[in-house]
């Protein structure tokens, strides 16, 4: 999708949009279950858990830091990765109302 198209969508359908590219890679999923396990972790420690490339981790925890889920602390020459609870809580909360709609399945619609 374009970007400039994405404003003719609320704001809601573009937070869901957000989230669910973050999901939409195996990676990214992997890294944020280990982030919750260790509730901290350098950048080499996902490299060795995860098993792809350097480069390719950070270019995932860059998508998941610019969605603001995770956050990083510059500790000499590491970064250590963390969950941001506070925008994980609001993110995840929009993202279970969402999955929270049901059809009604009583109607005949298709």
């Amino acid at each position: 999708m374009g970007t400039t198209k994405t404003d003719i969508f609320s704001t809601e359908q573009n937070d869901i949009s957000i989230i669910a590219k973050a999901f939409a890679h195996p990676a990214r999923v992997a890294i944020l279950q280990q982030l919750f396990k260790l509730n901290a972790c350098i950048c080499g420690d996902l490299v060795e858990e995860i098993g792809l490339a350097q480069p390719t981790i950070s270019q995932h925890l860059k998508e998941l830091k610019n969605l603001g889920i995770i956050k990083g602390t510059i500790e000499g020459t590491t970064v250590c990765y963390c969950i941001n609870d506070e925008v994980w809580n609001n993110k995840k909360q929009i993202f279970i109302n969402f999955l929270n709609q049901d059809a009604d399945l009583n109607k005949q619609c298709c």
